[in-house]
């Protein structure tokens, strides 16, 4: 397990995500467009492309 993961299994689980949420907003315009699209990808998972188009643009 790593770093982050034992920060976030410390906490709540609604505390956890407003951590993540603002450490997010602070990476993911550090990442560019295609760095973005595959976060996106690896946290859904293998969703389908019907899915991955409909999704709203970061």
């Amino acid at each position: 397990m790593n770093e982050i993961e034992k920060i976030l299994n410390s906490l709540d689980p609604a505390e956890a995500a407003t951590q993540t949420a603002a450490a997010l907003k602070q990476l993911l315009p550090l990442l560019g467009e295609e760095g973005r699209n595959r976060f996106i990808m690896d946290l859904l998972g293998e969703t389908g492309q019907d899915k991955i188009s409909s999704m709203v643009h970061l």
